[in-house]
């Protein structure tokens, strides 16, 4: 079986947008609401464009259709056409009214999109999914996000069972029934397309507070959660205010309605979304107690809250034309949430984890058959662009357009964006050409990088002249692709003396502060600074300017003295990251001989002496004394052995705790644990929490029985998860002793909370190795797991193919069977679970001989299957293209 043999949808192509035929004005949505079988009644004032001909068409998919009048009159069978995905009316005029009622099975609705019951049926409660294309599972509508229409929603139900019944846009009235039902109604008064449409309906409680905005509107905020959850969401009650006077503060942007709503959900195939008014969370990214959640987890909680909120303007009151513009919403606010991130926690902290996620999940997508450009120029299935691609480098490009315009240039370029483009449905040419004229620069060569897939390398080389005390610095790009335009590249650069100081740079006659930013426009180009002492070492791409792989011929010692030297922290992980990469190129080459020039020396004296000296931030140390993954190490092999790539990461964390030394990890271990009230949240307790856990896995490594014992007993003591799971993570992946008695306390502990339980899962599918897939299969059979619980799926079977790549990449190729089956299972219960997990193989091709082959046979047996969805189809289709 080949890619040619599976069924080809007919793709979406960008060249071939056209504006709507028709639009849709206002909806008028009645709904009543049942758990097994709910009608749902529209009134649609439609209106058609003049300049075109075409006739009526509606999605919707999936619709018993009960009744449908057009213009008030009852319409006969032979009157309308529907296939089960487009409705027709051939004899719809320019402007009319279609009404009509259907009826939908929300417990039957196991893909979670459209209307569908989360929890049990005997509590559980009602609520919709509409992005991308979900509005369709509900009614007739012409659903693409260029329509926009101004919604009246009223749902009808009984009360003992729907005693909550919310909507999006602004209450407009409620009421009782008769037979023990009760009514609300919902007003939305700015036009939205039909993927932000949201209801909710269930038992649920709620935190209220008030808030004022900056323009003096108040506003109610709501967060609403099944009654026992509902003490989680204090500090996600907290986070949205900051969230909302931070964009006032920074970006001007005011809520534009009475009422928030945030909701959590256990049942929810993404990670939140912002619904115009009525924000439904997947629950780990609300729900926040000590008890339950990690630091990690805090800081994610806030984030997601910011990110849902900013969408407000960057995604709602100014959406995106068509789906190829989804990064228009999502780059751009992804990057707002992390500017956010950075001014509430640690900025260098905050940018290393934005730019190990993107090496680690970006990176290998652009480097595979699953690339494509930011803005892609066609796709089959849209819930298949939900990728790191359209977010997370969706947000280097704008970061890239930030730094070039700057901190106020960005921002009035910003105003000018939302104020042309309010109430519109927008693409990147509009999101540039305002940023440009705001700021009086043509930024249209930047189009290149949102229309070209793959990650750029950026080749540079250092001359200096000692007679002309001159520094000339040649930097050339080399694209995936031989085809591809020439982009423009900003790297911004420092330069350090032999001595560790940092120097300032003269250019063009004048002095350029200590860091200064150039912009590679063409193939190749060359850049002379002045006055420059003696032969300086550059720190390049700082802040990591731009999305590319940056080739450096770096000696060992120069890249030693960057991390030891560097006033900015996220340039000195990066230096760490570098040095840590080519001690694992040494040791894997058999050239770690421990000379001068052997990098896995440098690295490790380099680190050992920082460890002892202390830098003055716990968490930072963590950070470099942290190599690269093995997913990102991967990405250096060619071909790929993912357990001898494990085991030589393994090699060269031991020779870096062997210089450091048992005494004194146990010593910083010890000083670390004593530190009192482990579970709160404040900066420094977090950092110390963060480097006790890398210290506890160093000392692992070279005294192992001490290790599992300060484990074991900072597992009894802790009095947060943070602690908690760190100890449990090394007790399980080391296969302690004390291994099973945790497990089985930690499973009767929080036996009955979902998000902790996950976390159960998943830390088990951290063992290293052929043992981890036979632990898998054991979990599955456990009572506590489902395939219906997207949650569930992403911490047992996510955790395994995702994160534990020595355990899935078996040899013998079992790890490639087993996803295949479960693929199959998945796709027929939530197609857009099973298309994500899929891309665990993405990588097949770079593997090494055997296990490529083992993959291979594995992909061609789950597209022999006759049943495959188009979500999961496409990823295969495209995998296995040659």
């Amino acid at each position: 079986m080949t890619a040619s043999d599976l069924a080809q949808p007919t793709p979406i192509r960008l060249a071939d947008y056209r504006p709507p035929s028709w639009r849709v004005e206002t909806a008028e949505l009645s709904f009543d609401l049942a758990i097994d079988a709910s009608e749902v009644q529209a009134r649609l004032q439609l209106r058609r464009d003049a300049a075109q001909a075409a006739p009526l068409q509606l999605h919707g998919e999936g619709l018993e259709l009960l009744s449908i009048a057009l213009d008030g009159r009852p319409l006969a069978a032979d009157e309308y056409r529907y296939d089960g995905k487009l409705l027709e009316l051939p004899g719809a005029g320019g402007d009319c009214v279609l009404e009509t009622r259907v009826r939908l099975r929300p417990a039957d609705n196991t893909a979670l999109e459209g209307l569908y019951l989360s929890g049990p049926r005997e509590r559980g409660f009602l609520l919709t999914q509409c992005e991308a294309e979900g509005f369709r599972h509900i009614t007739f509508f012409v659903d693409r996000p260029d329509v926009q229409a101004r919604y009246t929603v009223t749902l009808r139900a009984e009360r003992e069972r729907f005693p909550v019944l919310l909507a999006g846009g602004n209450p407009d009235g409620s009421g009782e029934l008769a037979d023990g039902r009760h009514w609300a109604r919902f007003v939305d008064p700015h036009p939205k397309p039909c993927y932000l449409f949201a209801i909710v309906a269930g038992r649920l409680d709620k935190l209220e507070r008030a808030y004022r905005t900056a323009d003096g509107r108040d506003v109610q905020l709501k967060i609403w959660a099944e009654p026992e959850v509902i003490g989680s969401c204090h500090y996600a009650l907290d986070a949205l205010e900051r969230s909302m006077r931070w964009d006032e503060q920074r970006y001007g942007r005011n809520y534009d309605l009475e009422v928030f709503h945030v909701v959590a959900t256990h049942d929810f195939n993404m990670g939140a979304m912002e619904n115009k008014g009525l924000n439904i969370f997947n629950a780990k990214y609300l729900l926040a107690d000590p008890d339950t959640t990690t630091d990690d987890e805090y800081r994610a909680v806030e984030a997601v809250i910011a990110h849902e909120y900013f969408h407000n303007w960057s995604g709602n009151r100014v959406t995106c034309r068509d789906w190829f513009q989804l990064s228009l919403k999502e780059g751009l606010t992804v990057f707002r949430e992390q500017q956010f991130s950075a001014e509430m926690n640690s900025a260098p902290l905050k940018r290393i984890e934005d730019v190990a996620l993107l090496r680690r999940t970006q990176f290998p997508e652009d480097a595979g058959p699953l690339a494509h450009p930011v803005r892609p120029a066609q796709y089959s299935e849209i819930n298949n662009f939900y990728t790191a691609t359209v977010y997370e480098k969706g947000s280097e490009l704008v970061r890239m357009l930030a730094g070039r315009l700057g901190a106020d240039g960005f921002r009035r370029g910003m105003d000018v964006y939302f104020a042309r483009n309010d109430g519109r449905a927008a693409t990147i040419e509009d999101f540039l050409t305002a940023l440009g004229e705001a700021n009086d620069v043509d930024l249209t060569p930047y189009l290149a990088w949102y229309a070209q897939a793959g990650t750029p390398r950026l080749r540079a080389r250092g001359h200096y002249d000692a007679a002309r005390r001159e520094y000339t610095l040649s930097l050339s790009q080399h694209l995936p692709r031989a085809d591809a335009a020439i982009l423009p590249v900003p790297v911004k650069l420092a330069l350090f003396a032999a001595d560790g100081r940092q120097l300032e740079l003269h250019r063009d006659g004048q002095a350029g502060g200590l860091e200064h930013v150039v912009v590679l426009e063409r193939a190749e180009q060359s850049f002379v600074f002045s006055e420059v002492e003696a032969p300086p070492v550059p720190s390049l791409l700082r802040g990591f300017s731009a999305p590319v792989i940056l080739e450096y011929d770096y000696a060992p010692a120069e890249l030693a003295l960057l991390l030891r030297h560097d006033p900015d922290g996220f340039n000195r992980w990066e230096a760490a990251q570098q040095l840590a990469a080519r001690a694992f190129a040494a040791l894997r080459d058999e050239h770690a001989d421990g000379g001068v020039a052997d990098p896995l020396e440098h690295w490790c004296a380099t680190l050992a002496a920082l460890f002892d000296a202390g830098i003055g931030d716990d968490a930072l140390l963590a950070e470099l004394l942290t190599p690269p993954g093995e997913i990102e190490l991967a990405e250096q092999q060619d071909p790929v052995d993912p357990a001898h790539i494990h085991a030589l990461r393994q090699a060269m964390q031991t020779r870096l705790a062997r210089r450091i030394g048992t005494e004194a990890l146990t010593r910083r271990y010890q000083t670390l644990a004593a530190v009192e009230d482990p579970a709160a949240q404040g900066g420094a307790l977090q950092a110390r929490r963060r480097l006790k856990r890398r210290v506890l896995e160093l000392l692992n490594l070279v005294d192992t029985a001490t290790a599992q014992a300060f484990a074991a007993r900072q597992y009894e003591g802790a009095d947060g998860m943070t602690d908690r799971l760190a100890a449990l993570t090394l007790l399980v992946r080391s296969d302690a002793p004390q291994a099973t008695a945790a497990l089985r306390h930690y499973r009767e502990r929080y036996a009955g909370h979902a998000l902790a339980l996950d976390k159960w899962f998943a830390v088990q599918m951290a063992i290293p190795g052929e043992p981890a897939l036979a632990r898998l299969r054991m979990l599955e059979d456990d009572p506590a797991f489902t395939l219906k619980n997207p949650n569930r799926v992403q911490a047992l079977l996510g955790s395994l193919v995702r994160g534990n790549p020595s355990g899935f990449h078996r040899k013998d190729g079992e790890g490639y069977r087993w996803l295949a089956e479960r693929l199959a299972q998945l796709d027929a219960l939530n197609p857009q679970v099973a298309a994500r997990l899929a891309t665990a193989f993405n990588g097949w091709r770079r593997l090494e001989p055997t296990r490529r082959k083992a993959a291979q046979a594995a992909l061609g047996s789950l597209a022999a299957r006759p049943t495959l969805s188009s979500n999961l189809g496409e990823i295969v289709q495209v995998v296995l293209r040659d």
